[in-house]
């Protein structure tokens, strides 16, 4: 059990953020951090709620206790508290792809309601994710498996500022490359074979686009971000910041 308990450093940092402390208006809660390494050992081993070990209480009284937190954003204020200071030299973005298993797709009003499509592998959602200079989650958006990784960048980057754009060539968008020349961010996009008039491309910041594809192998060491077990985006958002923060604080 010992690898899904929250070191003394990184609750030390997560704490502060946790809504039902004796110093809050309101009620107080039970054992925050008991909670958290619940929450912690679902993302971690991909488990259904009704499998959450006794040592962590009622399963069904900490699912509810996610769905409140899940609600009011106390997760995502979590991973934003955690890394607040990105730099913001260069950003990277990236998509990667996440199977949804069955138990994932009830949601009221089907998956089309959802960031759930189908694609060659089946039923999937998106994880389009950008990143700082460091490797480390700056912002994400889901979409449907079956959707272009660039259509949701411009949304992604707005109001973001940085120095240079780094990116495969699923994002060489004329849009995309119009809007970083308007704010005199440097275009680091592999460019498309069909590009009449290719760009100049620098191949030495190019090489650490590797860092956004080492934050989504750390992303997928959480089975339940692995493959999609949440039947809304919500939910499944809450486990991903929860997720960027522990690796953000390790």
């Amino acid at each position: 059990m010992e690898r899904f308990v929250l070191t003394d450093a990184q609750w030390a940092l997560i704490e502060p953020h946790c809504p039902g402390k004796s110093t809050d208006p309101g009620r107080s809660g039970r054992d925050n951090r008991l909670f958290m390494e619940a929450v912690l050992w679902i993302v971690r081993t991909g488990s259904p709620w009704r499998d959450l070990p006794t040592a962590f209480g009622n399963w069904s009284t900490a699912f509810r206790r996610f769905s409140d937190w899940r609600n009011a954003d106390v997760f995502k204020r979590i991973f934003e508290a955690l890394s607040s200071d990105p730099d913001m030299e260069y950003a990277m973005v990236d998509a990667t792809i996440v199977k949804v298993h069955r138990h994932g797709q009830g949601a009221k009003g089907g998956p089309q309601s959802q960031a759930i499509g189908r694609s060659k592998g089946g039923m999937t959602t998106k994880i389009l994710a950008l990143t700082d200079a460091l490797g480390n989650l700056v912002r994400f958006r889901l979409m449907p498996g079956q959707r272009f990784d660039s259509v949701e960048v411009l949304p992604l980057i707005d109001g973001l500022e940085f120095d240079a754009f780094i990116a495969d060539k699923a994002f060489d968008s004329n849009a995309i490359i119009a809007e970083l020349n308007e704010r005199g961010a440097t275009v680091v996009i592999s460019q498309h074979p069909r590009r009449s008039k290719p760009l100049l491309l620098d191949r030495e910041i190019y090489k650490w686009r590797h860092l956004i594809e080492n934050f989504f192998c750390k992303l997928k060491e959480f089975k339940r971000i692995a493959m999609r077990a949440d039947k809304t985006d919500k939910s499944f958002s809450a486990m991903i910041y929860l997720a960027a923060a522990i690796i953000h604080s390790r």
